[in-house]
């Protein structure tokens, strides 16, 4: 009984119905636990994913019901001064996820932050149905064998999901010369540079903190003040950066979507522990440093 060839595609899953890698890691090897501890009980017959699916969304559930909704970094009204009041703790928020190269476009947006802090609107059993029908593609048949039910309540269940959903803006992945225009303007402290590649509307956020901001002026009134940054070296991962400190130490995630060849939202994790996730070092091996 190979598991670990369904890992990837469980650790996704997990991560679209509870919105952290942290927590889509430890279903993921719950769901392989009570699987090896029930393979007594698994039906050759049936293929091996969709008993692993059931395990996993079982998990999920069971995580969900002690849990606290997560949320995006845009809730509630943009900021108007620079007080960026007290932090949220980490289980208060939808948490950025790195992505499989190997998944197909269409399943990259299924991954992307902004849908999955829509997911987490929804009731989970909503959750795990509309990610089973739509992202997965499953028959509703199938769905409905999953989770003990009827197609009819399975049907049911996904025309009330698809009728809450919050609409997500579309966006994609930044082209790499706008990420390294962003980062060479990032680290001269140059701010007109970097406003000269914002989207009129973009978005600027920092979790664990609730401020955000949004427009092009807003955002570069908050990066002309900011010099907290000056000494910062910035490493790529997919879609953004690893921000380390003038010391070399990990300081922040940075996302970056972007549309239209500009920069539609930032998003900067101030939250060392997910440097981890993206495979990134714990000290700088960058060389360049930002300027004063």
């Amino acid at each position: 009984m190979d598991l670990d060839q369904h890992r990837s595609a469980l650790s996704a899953y997990c991560y679209r119905m509870l919105g952290s890698p942290f927590d889509a890691e430890d279903a993921v090897q719950e769901t392989f636990l009570r699987a090896w501890r029930s393979r007594d009980r698994y039906d050759p017959s049936r293929p091996l994913r969709a008993w692993l699916f059931t395990i996993a969304t079982n998990v999920c559930l069971d995580a969900l019901r002690s849990a606290t909704r997560r949320r995006g970094p845009l809730v509630g009204a943009p900021a108007t001064g620079p007080d960026i009041g007290a932090p949220l703790p980490e289980t208060a928020w939808v948490l950025p996820a790195p992505v499989d190269p190997a998944m197909a476009v269409e399943e990259r947006e299924s991954v992307r932050l902004a849908f999955v802090a829509a997911l987490q609107v929804l009731p989970p059993k909503q959750r795990a149905v509309l990610i089973l029908r739509d992202v997965l593609a499953w028959r509703a048949e199938e769905v409905a064998g999953l989770l003990s039910t009827s197609v009819a309540a399975v049907n049911s269940a996904l025309q009330r999901a698809r009728a809450a959903l919050p609409a997500v803006p579309p966006s994609s992945d930044p082209d790499p010369a706008l990420l390294e225009a962003y980062c060479a303007a990032f680290l001269n402290h140059d701010v007109e540079g970097l406003v000269a590649l914002l989207h009129e509307d973009a978005t600027m956020s920092m979790p664990p903190f609730t401020w955000w901001l949004r427009g092009r002026d807003a955002i570069g009134t908050a990066f002309f003040h900011a010099d907290a940054c000056v000494g910062h070296t910035l490493v790529p991962v997919r879609g953004g950066f690893g921000q380390y400190d003038a010391a070399g130490r990990p300081f922040a995630v940075v996302g970056i979507e972007a549309a239209d060849g500009l920069v539609t939202a930032t998003t900067t994790w101030l939250m060392p522990e997910l440097f981890a996730v993206f495979g990134l070092p714990m000290s700088s091996p960058a060389p360049t440093r930002s300027g004063g």
